[in-house]
């Protein structure tokens, strides 16, 4: 007889995320909430089926992992400096407030300053899961209250870097400025001489490694060596260092993501930490007693209470006391309005190391629920925001070398997928016309023959969003899709009309057939491969630009 506890276990607790995700994406929540809802379902406090809660526990330790390692990849120090003069005082002084209320919650129910601490650094933190797919819904994220709502949330994820060093700290016996100071400054040595281990050689061999995977133009190795170097780094951080497995992933994505194959890696890990993500607050979710709202109400709205009124109100006075305008304010103050992933990374680690009691997990994962639940309904009760222009196309001249290219001004930008004969000319075509190009594509030696010239390139595959973010298609005027297959032509015209509805989109076509789909699929110029191609596409663009 087989052991099929593990499969049980993630067949039944995947099937509940599924089907509640559904649901409540279908009511126009977020699928946070289905995830948390499925887990209490599936979890000891319900009756029927009970999912195994250690081998849940110990799945979800790896979604904590790529959930930390998708955040380090992600993070893009010049979206805070955009906004810092506002963000950052904002976020330090909401995320105190917020913490001190916290700690004077925790110490009214009679818990210690540890578990007080703790549980304030969890309420302080917002969901970036959350936000960001609120700001993308109300079409919000390119505007300037966006930008300040993307850079708070920035400074407050690098809070829950340092608390992640912090809590082994925590788990002494007193928290006090004498006990704690010689173990905090251990604790924080550590996890700088591991941060600075992982930039100065880790950065060399996470380079070296990832380059011989792409060269070998496998996905799947390609796949592999990420996976391998997420997990791998974070068990490094652990046993070596004694930090989390949290802040190991972390740094081990900010490696990755600023290398050139961040965008890449970024695409081929996404559909690993959608699942383990989602079964982190299943796992969530098994650990809560509904019960416990109707014996600790007075807890539940007091976290509540924190979470949808003290950090709202206190980041409106701030940006209002900055100067800003009232939209920029009130976008933030409700963005704001919710917990989510860091708050219960945070909470299972305060419970593992033994700070925190039950009730409080309890507690944090009610008011995640309902302040997640509410915060659609917050986002629409807000007035309309007066429309912005979008920002200029990003004019990228064909002198200006770089692996992930910045927008700078002008209007003239066009993204050439392909490595071929056919992308060499036109690259060369449309340099000769004054057209700025960015070459994406998956062939490692002939985008570094592109970059010896002088031009922009983005490894990845052209097919996923994040590779098109990073050669920046949402500011483009056009896109150019050649040497590939159909099926290959049509993923990419997928993935650059959903980041850019405006966008031109220029192909090349073999046959009638060929064009008719191209066309279905959106392509506005469709060009003869068969006959004066190279003219054909230049003419295309200059009508596109």
């Amino acid at each position: 007889m087989h052991d099929l506890a593990v499969i049980t276990m993630l067949a039944g607790a995947l099937a509940a995320a599924l089907v509640f995700g559904w649901i409540t994406q279908r009511l126009g929540l977020t699928t946070l909430v289905g995830y948390m809802v499925a887990g209490i379902l599936v979890g000891p406090h319900t009756p029927g089926f009970v999912a195994d809660a250690r081998l849940a526990t110990q799945m979800a330790e790896i979604g904590v992992i790529l959930l930390m390692f998708g955040v380090g990849m992600h993070f893009h120090p010049q979206e805070l400096l955009r906004v810092w003069r506002i963000a950052v005082p904002g976020a330090v002084a909401q995320s105190a407030v917020a913490a001190v209320a916290g700690w004077a919650c925790a110490r009214w129910f009679g818990w210690g300053n540890a578990a007080g601490v703790v549980f304030g650094m969890a309420l302080a933190v917002a969901s970036t899961v959350v936000l960001m797919r609120m700001l993308v819904d109300r079409d919000r994220l390119a505007t300037r209250a966006g930008h300040v709502a993307v850079g708070w949330l920035i400074v407050e994820d690098l809070f829950t870097v340092v608390a992640l060093v912090v809590l082994p700290v925590l788990a002494t016996d007193a928290v006090d400025a004498k006990s704690l100071g010689m173990p905090l400054l251990v604790a924080l040595g550590k996890a700088a001489a591991f941060a600075a281990l992982v930039a100065l050689v880790g950065g060399r061999v996470v380079g070296g490694v990832m380059e011989r995977m792409a060269r070998t133009r496998s996905e799947e190795l390609f796949t592999l060596a990420v996976f391998v170097l997420a997990l791998g780094i974070a068990i490094i951080a652990a046993e070596g260092f004694q930090v989390s497995v949290a802040l190991g992933a972390f740094i081990a994505g900010l490696v990755v993501g600023q290398s050139r194959f961040g965008p890449q890696a970024s695409g081929f890990m996404t559909p690993f930490r959608d699942v383990f993500s989602a079964l982190f607050f299943v796992s969530v979710g098994m650990l809560f007693d509904p019960g416990f709202v109707l014996r600790e109400p007075l807890l539940v709205a007091a976290a509540l209470a924190i979470v949808l009124v003290v950090k709202p109100l206190v980041a409106l006075a701030i940006v209002k006391l900055i100067g800003d305008e009232r939209g920029t304010a009130a976008t933030v103050a409700v963005g704001l309005a919710q917990i989510g992933e860091f708050s219960f990374i945070l909470a299972t680690l305060g419970r593992g190391l033994g700070i925190l009691p039950p009730e409080a997990l309890d507690a944090l994962v009610a008011a995640a629920i309902f302040s997640i639940a509410l915060n659609p309904v917050l986002f629409r009760l807000l007035a309309q925001p007066q429309a912005e222009p979008p920002p200029a196309a990003a004019g990228l001249p064909v002198a200006a070398a770089a692996d992930a290219p910045a927008p700078v001004a002008g209007d003239r930008t066009v993204a050439i997928v392909g490595t071929g004969e056919l992308t060499r000319r036109i690259v060369l075509r449309c340099a000769a016309n004054g057209i700025g190009v960015v070459v994406v594509g998956d062939d490692l030696p002939a985008l570094d023959a592109y970059r010896a010239q002088g031009i922009a390139v983005v490894y990845g595959n052209a097919a996923r969003a994040d590779v098109l973010r990073a050669a920046h298609v949402e500011h483009a005027r056009a896109i150019v899709v050649a040497d590939a297959a159909l099926a290959d032509k049509m993923a990419v015209c997928i993935a650059a009309r959903s980041l850019n509805p405006r966008l031109a989109i220029v192909a090349t076509a073999g046959s009638d057939a060929e064009r008719a789909w191209l066309r279905e699929f959106g392509v506005m110029f469709v060009c003869d491969a068969l006959d004066g191609l190279t003219d054909a596409v230049v003419r295309s663009l200059r009508q596109a630009l």
